[in-house]
């Protein structure tokens, strides 16, 4: 629907029946995308209307596809996985891009798409447009340098992203599906050491992270939205240590608490964060760590707020 178009007001659409029509179309689209939530928000508008006109034949079909919506989503929390997008960051470097050049997008995919496939895709579809040879896919999610790049090649860098929450937003997103909803930030994370290696000693193992937010919220009706703000933050080794227990403790509370139990699943967690093999496990962070109060007061907090990490990952 376009307001500039010559008689749209007058047009079928443009009426109450018009728009209920819309929005049950919208609904059935919704519920076919496994949006069964959304399904309900549109029928919200459409009920009133139909009530408002006595039409309990439609309401009677409204209320069956409303049951069928929420038996889907009860069906999905026991037990049947949702499949929702993967996220890349996707940046343009090089004067071959034109208007694109230096600019950042988040692309997003079917849920079971891997990096080495958009990879693919993407090199493959420049590669037409500028020649093979012109186009070159950067691996690493380490800041560019521009300077080090051939002026005359294209250069795309592919990144994976995971959806960014702060603390408080948590509390409003308890499902699968808010949690894969209205999303607008995006995370990730690229490990450094201050000599330049990407990875070193877990007492010189620094994390850079990065927040993005996009100009709307996926799901949208574009498969890649532009980036317009850029955070980073740096985490000290303590604080990647930091990091790293909450996460092992967070999956072994998964783990433990998954319904129906998994023993395969548990043991698995279990192995890869107390097995005596496991290089940097939790038994190293304490060596390093814990082992002397820091020197620097500055430390302090940091210090004391491994050791609870460490309490609570015990007593899981």
């Amino acid at each position: 629907l376009s307001p500039d178009e010559d008689g749209i007001c007058s047009g079928r659409y443009f009426s109450e029946s018009g728009l209920v029509g819309l929005l049950e179309q919208a609904a059935e689209l919704f519920s076919t995308g496994g949006l069964y939530e959304t399904v309900n928000e549109v029928y919200k508008i459409v009920i009133p209307i139909l009530e408002a006109h006595r039409d309990f034949r439609k309401l009677t079909l409204t209320h069956s596809k409303l049951q069928k919506a929420f038996d889907s989503i009860i069906n999905k929390v026991h037990g049947q996985k949702r499949m929702f997008g993967t996220y890349f960051r996707v940046g343009f470097y090089g004067s071959k891009f034109g208007d694109l050049d230096e600019q950042e997008f988040v692309y997003k995919e079917p849920a079971i798409t891997k990096l080495p496939e958009i990879s693919h895709r993407l090199e493959g579809f420049y590669g037409q447009c500028f020649g093979e040879d012109a186009v070159e896919v950067i691996k690493d999610s380490a800041p560019i340098d521009k300077r080090k790049l051939d002026p005359n090649k294209a250069y795309i860098q592919i990144t994976f992203v995971e959806p960014y929450f702060d603390e408080y937003e948590m509390k409003d997103r308890v499902t699968y599906f808010e949690k894969n909803f209205n999303l607008c930030r995006f995370m990730y994370t690229t490990p450094f050491t201050m000599d330049g290696r990407p990875r070193g000693e877990l007492s010189e193992q620094y994390k850079r992270n990065t927040i993005l937010t996009t100009m709307h919220a996926f799901p949208y009706i574009k498969t890649r939205i532009n980036v317009i703000q850029k955070e980073e933050f740096i985490l000290t080794p303590i604080e990647v240590a930091i990091e790293d227990m909450q996460k092992k403790t967070q999956e072994l509370t998964a783990a433990t608490n998954q319904e129906p139990p998994d023993a395969k699943m548990l043991q698995m967690v279990l192995q890869g964060s107390v097995g005596a093999t496991v290089n940097q496990g939790p038994l190293e962070v304490a060596q390093v760590f814990l082992a002397e109060i820091p020197a620097d007061p500055k430390l302090y907090r940091h210090h004391n707020k491994l050791r609870l990490c460490f309490k609570e990952f015990i007593m899981r």
